[in-house]
């Protein structure tokens, strides 16, 4: 049950880490990445996130304790929404030394 429950959270965070990503990649706008800020950029890394979510549910084995799972897959989702909600990205760019985009 403890993989399932780590799993778990960790793809909760993959996929809510890879939504903003996606979605500005995707809409041409420029977002904090480690990677660079470019659209293109954000738009692959907003993808490979949620392969890397999928992956780990698929690998937590979801169904053998699917309350749990999902109990640790929100809150992962809720630290990862935390975050972004208060700048983080935008925080971690600046510490890396990474250029800043404009909000």
């Amino acid at each position: 049950m403890t993989l399932a429950i780590v799993l778990s959270f960790l793809a909760g965070l993959m996929g809510a880490n890879g939504i903003p990503h996606f979605v500005l990649g995707i809409t041409a706008r420029e977002y904090p990445n480690l990677t660079g800020n470019s659209p293109v950029r954000n738009a692959v890394g907003g993808v490979a996130a949620f392969v890397i979510a999928g992956l780990l549910t698929f690998w937590a084995h979801v169904g053998d304790h699917p309350v749990a799972a999902a109990v640790a897959a929100v809150a992962g989702v809720l630290l990862m929404s935390v975050f972004h909600a208060r700048g983080g990205a935008y925080r971690l760019n600046a510490r890396f030394g990474k250029p800043v985009p404009v909000r």
